[in-house]
């Protein structure tokens, strides 16, 4: 009995340690995603870099709406219709929606801005009384036309929630690695590795531009974790190394 007690173990041990490389090798054997950058910027990106910045600036300054002068949770996200500019690329393309992290205010830990964003357009693009009127169907095939534009890198959380939106693509500012750099706490993985695991889906392949104006989308990020930094304005530090509070 002990001989075939050993014999089976082995043998489970082998059937599992064989499942183990094909579970493996599943995750592994992906074709490469597509890109339209070679990060940190634009390769072969077919719309101007001052359409992409517009539409990043309007993203970033969506913390100009939250409900305080110096917003926590900066992250801030614009969904855009290019549709007209890939036809002609001196058109900027139709605003759609947009969204900000509501975290802190809604009690919803996972209405980061781009969930917000997905939100907010779904609502838009099926009220009945709005500019679209689709249907729930119409809607979800629509999103496979746009392009979210999110000034920090999304997520895994967001990423996966774009992959399974279906943008057509997805443009972001400040990068995961500069967050951290910056102190923020993060799941460190970026959103190039979601994509890339997700080339068996059956919607659109989302392609992605990364670092646009990070120079600008860097500076909302910059004051919460680094004592050094100056508060935005309205905002100031009650003591050496506190957090940035409304003056």
């Amino acid at each position: 009995m002990p001989m075939l007690t050993a014999v089976w173990l082995c043998a489970f041990a082998y059937s599992s340690l064989s499942q183990a490389h094909s579970d493996h090798d599943l995750y592994t054997q992906s074709p490469p995603q597509k890109s339209l950058s070679n990060d940190p910027l634009y390769y072969n990106d077919p719309l101007p870099l001052s359409t992409r910045e517009h539409w990043m600036r309007l993203a970033n300054t969506q913390v100009l709406y939250a409900h305080t002068p110096c917003p926590f949770m900066a992250f801030g996200t614009a969904i855009v219709n290019h549709t007209l500019s890939f036809l002609d690329p001196t058109h900027p393309g139709e605003l759609i929606c947009t969204g900000l992290n509501h975290n802190n205010h809604t009690a919803n830990p996972i209405l980061d801005g781009e969930i917000a964003a997905i939100e907010n357009c779904s609502v838009i693009l099926t009220d009945s009384r709005g500019p679209y009127k689709l249907s729930p169907q119409e809607a979800i095939q629509a999103y496979t036309d746009f392009t979210i534009y999110t000034n920090g890198e999304p997520c895994p959380m967001c990423a996966s929630a774009i992959v399974w939106t279906g943008f057509r693509e997805m443009v972001y500012g400040s990068s995961i690695a500069k967050l951290v750099q910056m102190g923020w706490p993060q799941i460190r993985v970026d959103s190039r590795t979601i994509f890339e695991g997700s080339w068996d889906l059956r919607r659109t392949k989302t392609a992605w531009v990364g670092s646009v104006l990070n120079n600008e989308t860097d500076r909302v990020y910059e004051w919460q974790f680094q004592s050094h930094v100056e508060c935005p304005k309205g905002c100031s530090r009650q003591e050496a190394g506190g957090r940035c509070l409304v003056s």
